[in-house]
């Protein structure tokens, strides 16, 4: 990843906080952080295919060190600003109101369709035997009118994935540039971690998480949707001291999954020194 670029390159994205998780919400902050080599995770279903779990939908989960490195680059900014700050409990009012007015008029839609619905049912139901006359007919479509009722219950709502985000508001953009990290990490693994990816980001290669791999990182030679992981990277300092066993069941494992193991420990000049680890058997 080229450093370098100018940061208007890449538009800022907007971040929301679910506890301490980071998320993504709109297509284009997706893009945009795909553009920089950033995979994330995938976590919503799809509206249409909701009890599957075989493909994914937005948000995107950011790991920790994807954020931090978007947070450096000033390339991130919450995505609704605080409620009492510059009239945001103004704003949220507003919201809720345009919410609750659009839940009315939906309401009323449905209210209509399902009353042209029960009347089709009700017609094809009398003409199908051919013995009620018209009179009759046109009195209970006349009766349904007056009695049916829709239940609340019953509403139909559409859940929105699009967010406005930062775009329709040029005050709240400005106000909610990041030029801080959005949390402190100042645990010495975090640090270790984010060293390691941030110097392999820098390198070209793409990261996701490998903890159902024993390790930190997993390692692509480009784009996951096009390659297999080459390395898993286990994140250690230089002065750490690690259990041969454990160093030799990390290999075995890198081994069975046919990728190689890189023990990645960042320098105190910000170098990162990496060993390869392959299982060949015992003699």
């Amino acid at each position: 990843m080229d450093e370098s670029h100018d940061e208007d390159l890449f538009p800022t994205v907007g971040v929301s906080l679910c506890d301490s998780a980071p998320l993504l919400w709109r297509v284009q902050d997706l893009k945009t952080v795909r553009s920089r080599g950033l995979v994330g995770a995938l976590l919503g279903s799809l509206p249409r295919t909701p009890r599957q779990n075989g493909r994914l939908g937005r948000p995107l989960l950011l790991l920790p060190e994807e954020e931090r490195l978007l947070s450096e680059h000033h390339a991130a900014a919450a995505a609704l600003p605080a409620a009492d700050q510059d009239g945001g409990g103004a704003e949220l009012c507003r919201w809720v109101e345009k919410f609750e007015e659009e839940q009315r008029r939906s309401y009323e839609e449905q209210s209509i369709l399902a009353l042209q619905d029960r009347k089709s049912a009700l017609f094809r139901a009398m003409t199908s035997t051919g013995e009620e006359s018209d009179e009759v007919l046109h009195g209970r479509l006349r009766a349904l009118d007056q009695s049916f009722t829709f239940p609340q219950l019953a509403l139909a709502i559409q859940v929105s994935t699009a967010r406005a985000g930062l775009t329709y508001c040029p005050e709240a953009r400005a106000f909610l540039q990041a030029d801080w990290p959005f949390r402190e990490q100042d645990e010495a693994c975090r640090d270790i971690r984010y060293q390691v990816f941030r110097d392999l980001r820098g390198r070209g290669f793409y990261l996701t998480s490998a903890g159902k791999f024993g390790g930190d990182f997993l390692v692509y030679p480009g784009d996951p949707l096009r390659f297999h992981a080459h390395f898993i990277a286990v994140c250690l300092s230089l002065n750490e001291s690690v259990c041969l066993l454990d160093i030799l069941a990390v290999a075995r494992l890198g081994s069975s999954v046919k990728k190689t193991v890189l023990l990645c420990s960042p320098g105190t000049d910000g170098a990162v020194a990496y060993t390869s680890l392959q299982w060949s058997g015992m003699v």
